[in-house]
């Protein structure tokens, strides 16, 4: 399998389930996507933005759904394996992505598998074993959570920062010089892992030492 990125937004999810898969699935994807939950009855937790429709369709049923919400991806997250079967060939009947919650291994084509993330937004790393050792990927993914911290605001300031030194007409090797020595500066790091410096005065800093650099090499 290779990994993509896929932007939800303004799209459907349907997922069909409405137990502690079924609404962990639906949290993930209501960050973007419209979620629908299809369910005889819904546990006891936190379903996120998800629209939950009470409702127990049978295999025969489930292309209905399919046809009328036109969904962009479907989960299929029940106990019962027949709707589990039911929703994964109705939805390659129709091209639609899937997610089969009860399968690990082998998938077939359009079947997708929904990766542990770490998220310090815009920087989001997910962690994927096929669906053979999900206890593999929850463990590497804490050990992520460390190791990122910060990441988010790091690449807000080298996305300002090369928008800055473009418009100041710096030189595009310069440019990169710069923006490879904030990366690599651990004191930048410690100081946006701790809060001791924003974004903005990060940026204002470099910027500064920028331009009295500029003006000792003329």
């Amino acid at each position: 399998m290779i990994p993509l990125l896929h932007d939800f937004t303004g799209t459907t999810v349907l997922v069909f389930g409405g137990g502690p898969v079924g609404a962990r699935k639906a949290r993930r994807f209501a960050r973007e996507a419209e979620v629908l939950v299809i369910s005889p009855a819904f546990a006891d937790r936190d379903f996120g933005t998800a629209e939950l429709v009470r409702a127990a369709p049978t295999p025969d049923e489930i292309g209905g759904w399919l046809e009328r919400t036109d969904p962009a991806l479907v989960v299929a997250a029940t106990d019962d394996e027949a709707v589990n079967d039911a929703v994964a060939t109705a939805a390659r009947d129709r091209g639609i992505l899937r997610n089969r919650a009860d399968q690990a291994g082998e998938r077939d084509p359009g079947s997708v598998v929904v990766p542990a993330t770490v998220r310090d937004d815009p920087v989001v790393v997910s962690v994927a074993t096929g669906g053979t050792a999900p206890a593999l990927s929850k463990h590497l993914r804490r050990d992520l959570e460390e190791t990122l911290a910060g990441a988010g605001p790091m690449a807000t300031v080298c996305g300002r920062l090369r928008t800055e030194l473009k418009s100041r007409d710096v030189d595009p090797g310069r440019r990169r010089e710069i923006v490879t020595d904030v990366v690599n500066s651990p004191d930048i790091w410690t100081a946006l892992r701790t809060g001791t410096s924003n974004s903005c005065q990060v940026i204002e800093d470099v910027l500064d030492a920028e331009l009295s650099a500029g003006g000792d090499r003329q």
